[in-house]
């Protein structure tokens, strides 16, 4: 006996911010970080500061991120319809992953920059470095708490945040080094700063590609054990064996779970089913799920070679993959 079709369309998804206040929030931080880059590019040719300049692409990222965030957005409320059965969900994870590539490639060529300027420092003016570094500092705290009050559940939102924060420690470290420019002459200071911008960008590019990495290979969400999700649904009382489990990521804020599940004969599939359901929800906040649930097939007997017979489970699935589970009293 086998469970009817279950119904995603019911579940509600209230993470507390509507899309449109996450809108608003992130346009707010797009015109900072925009409007302040812009004059950072300037200021920091006109200071001949490498770690402006690097401070103002790694705005520059931040902005994108911002921009591809919004994007998707407005992409991912498209209904689902043709082959798209999931709709355009995954865009934000296309854009996340196009950040973390920028991130890395962006830091990769400010290394090979900063390295040139600490064999061969050019003349900075740090007291112009100091007070743009000191703005930028002010930006990013207004920037971060735009974005912070976003819902930071989507890995777009999450990574636009961490990049920004990751920026407004950058700056402070470009104040740090204009100081050690002013108060001491020490102009390699300005190649140090950018490697910390560097190493910063590089964090988060690898955070970004990972994350988003794991939802295209369809990885279970980093805080589900599979495993120890599928023994704790074949130790319900009813249960047998629970196989083809497959627990996935549609965005960063949704995922879904399948399974088949064998239930002893005389077990009542719809209420396991629903028990089922219940537990996956209340444990692991997993809300679409489709699982199969037939009963156990009874042991039919097959002849060996030498002519004895041994019983064994009628098949039930043509090709069953990845683990399986059984509870250990049926486990023969």
């Amino acid at each position: 006996m086998g469970s009817k079709p279950h119904d995603h369309g019911s579940h509600g998804h209230d993470h507390g911010v509507t899309a449109d206040t996450d809108k608003r929030w992130l346009s707010i931080a797009l015109a900072l970080i925009v409007g302040f880059m812009s004059v950072e590019v300037v200021i920091g040719f006109v200071a001949q500061s490498l770690a402006l300049i690097s401070d103002a692409a790694h705005m520059l990222t931040d902005a994108v991120a911002i921009a591809l965030a919004l994007i998707a957005m407005r992409i991912a409320k498209r209904p689902a319809k043709g082959g798209y059965t999931y709709g355009l969900k995954r865009a934000e994870i296309l854009s996340a992953q196009a950040n973390g590539l920028s991130l890395i490639l962006l830091g990769a060529w400010l290394t090979y920059e900063a390295a040139e300027r600490l064999i061969d420092p050019p003349e900075v003016n740090g007291g112009l470095m100091l007070i743009t570094a000191l703005a930028g500092v002010a930006v990013n705290v207004a920037a971060t708490w735009c974005i912070s009050r976003a819902n930071r559940s989507s890995l777009n939102v999450e990574g636009a945040y961490q990049h920004i924060l990751n920026d407004l420690f950058a700056f402070i470290g470009t104040a740090v080094a204009a100081l050690i420019v002013v108060t001491t002459g020490f102009a390699r200071a300005d190649g140090i700063a950018t490697l910390i911008v560097v190493a910063l960008m590089f964090k988060a590019g690898y955070g970004l590609l990972r994350d988003s990495g794991r939802v295209f290979l369809e990885a279970a969400p980093a805080h589900v054990d599979p495993d120890r999700l599928g023994d704790e649904l074949v130790a319900h009382s009813s249960v047998t064996e629970v196989h083809d489990l497959h627990i996935w990521q549609i965005t960063s804020q949704e995922a879904a779970l399948s399974a088949h599940v064998l239930v002893e004969p005389g077990g009542d599939c719809h209420a396991v089913r629903r028990s089922l359901e219940d537990l996956v929800r209340r444990d692991y906040g997993i809300t679409h799920t489709t699982l199969q649930v037939d009963h156990q097939p009874e042991r039919v007997l097959q002849l060996t070679a030498h002519g004895g017979g041994v019983a064994r489970p009628a098949p039930h699935c043509e090709g069953p993959h990845g683990p399986i589970h059984r509870d250990a009293p049926h486990d023969h």
